[in-house]
């Protein structure tokens, strides 16, 4: 199992290489008295020790400090982003480093820690193109590389997963992570030798470790096989209680059984691994709505949005919550939230529907309903099309309709409920479960 961190490659020199190499370091650095150039290579340096002991707050204040003698010090820049990342301050964290990367753009470690912010994130699509100019400026880079295939694995760009993942067979042919990337996207995109050789050598690397049998019931859950998937999950539980998202993972199943109780007790063992995971506190809260606690899903659906703001579902969550507690308002407050996240999904419009109904503003519940009946006829349409190849679209739908709607089912496919279960778990990324799972 890899675990990215935050702090590689050029960052761990950028304090001392930056300090005398920004932009106008040269230029300035014979105008520079001795003594203020002697501070900035001291506090660089005692930011850096500080940083590699991972003491943040002193670290922090050395990089503050030499901000404050060169304002354009990329280096300083470069590691307060790294400290912004592992207290997971996402925003504070890119623009660190995105002022970094302005002035000092022909470093690519900057510009892959900038991928893996975005990776850390679950913002696959955002990690492309910086990843994509590390690798083009540094294609021996295997961990820009190994980022950037499984961020076009997770937004199923299977054909340029492989084109990035294949050059590392020889030195990745060990991990399982890799194995099972590559023999998925090979089945994606019908190279069956491919995907025979990376099956066969997954097994051989496999065996009967715990990890092997999280992927095998994880393949149970895709296949809707919710009982073998519990006891492929037990196996590997039982092995290594503390694999990450084993526990999730039988939170899942259990959940899909109708076994709230238990689910409930899956997920709570899974924050006891990773408190800091947005999707284990979404979960938490459907469970709990399900199980009639409202107060207790209403603050695990604030944790999962403290956590994620982008989460559209713990949204729509507490605006279920709303519905049932009559407080209109805010429910269709939650609901513009979850609609500027989610504007493709049928489900919003839906209860948007049943908030103003229960309003008694019958016309404009009415509209939503339209509205998402057309989109739930669209994806009824598109599952024709992908059976039998033929679309008759409804008279007066637009293209856009169409085009929404086949994402909205393309997103409700990847569902917690649905057909195929994600493989973020086994990469310590974002376990995207939920995405219109309602």
């Amino acid at each position: 199992m890899r675990r990215w961190t935050l702090g590689f490659v050029a960052s761990a020199l950028a304090g001392l290489m930056f300090s005398l190499c920004s932009p106008r370091g040269a230029a300035q650095s014979a105008r520079q008295p001795e003594e203020r150039r002697s501070s900035l290579k001291a506090l660089s340096l005692s930011g850096q020790q500080a940083l590699a002991r991972n003491n943040l707050d002193e670290a922090e204040e050395d990089f503050h400090q030499v901000i404050s003698l060169d304002p354009n010090n990329a280096g300083a820049h470069a590691n307060l982003g790294v400290i912004a990342e592992r207290r997971k301050q996402w925003t504070r964290a890119l623009a660190e480093l995105k002022t970094a990367e302005k002035l000092a753009p022909g470093v690519p470690g900057v510009r892959l820690d900038i991928g893996l912010v975005y990776y850390r994130q679950g913002d696959y699509q955002s990690a492309i193109a910086p990843l994509q100019s590390v690798v083009r400026d540094e294609p021996q880079s295997a961990q820009a590389r190994y980022l950037l295939g499984l961020c076009y694995f997770f937004t199923e760009h299977y054909t340029e997963a492989l084109q990035a993942l294949e050059p590392l067979w020889n030195q990745e042919s060990k991990d399982m992570t890799y194995l099972y990337v590559i023999s998925v996207a090979s089945g994606e995109t019908n190279q069956r030798a491919l995907e025979n050789r990376a099956v066969t050598q997954l097994l051989a690397v496999g065996g009967d470790s715990p990890e092997m049998h999280l992927l095998m019931g994880k393949a149970d859950l895709a296949r809707l096989a919710n009982h073998q998937a519990i006891a492929e999950l037990e196996r590997a539980a039982q092995d290594n209680p503390r694999l990450p998202y084993v526990h999730f993972y039988l939170g899942i199943a259990a959940l899909r059984l109708h076994d709230f109780a238990r689910a409930k007790a899956e997920f709570l063992s899974d924050l006891a691994i990773d408190p800091d995971v947005p999707y284990t506190y979404d979960e938490l809260g459907l469970v709990c709505s399900y199980l009639q606690q409202n107060q207790e899903a209403r603050r695990y659906y604030r944790d999962a949005l403290r956590l994620d703001p982008r989460l559209a579902s713990a949204y729509y969550g507490l605006a279920e919550i709303d519905l049932q507690e009559k407080q209109y308002d805010e429910a269709l407050k939650a609901l513009d939230q979850a609609g500027k996240l989610d504007p493709r999904s049928a489900s919003v419009y839906y209860l948007r529907g049943r908030v103003l109904l229960g309003m008694g503003r019958r016309a404009q519940a009415r509209s939503q309903f339209e509205k998402a009946a057309r989109m739930q006829k669209a994806v009824r349409d598109e599952l024709q099309h992908e059976i039998s190849g033929v679309k008759l679209p409804e008279v007066g739908q637009s293209n856009d309709e169409l085009k929404a709607v086949s994402r909205e089912h393309k997103a409700s496919s990847q569902s917690s409920r649905g057909a195929y279960i994600p493989n973020h778990g086994m990469f310590d990324s974002t376990p995207i479960e939920n995405k219109g799972r309602r």
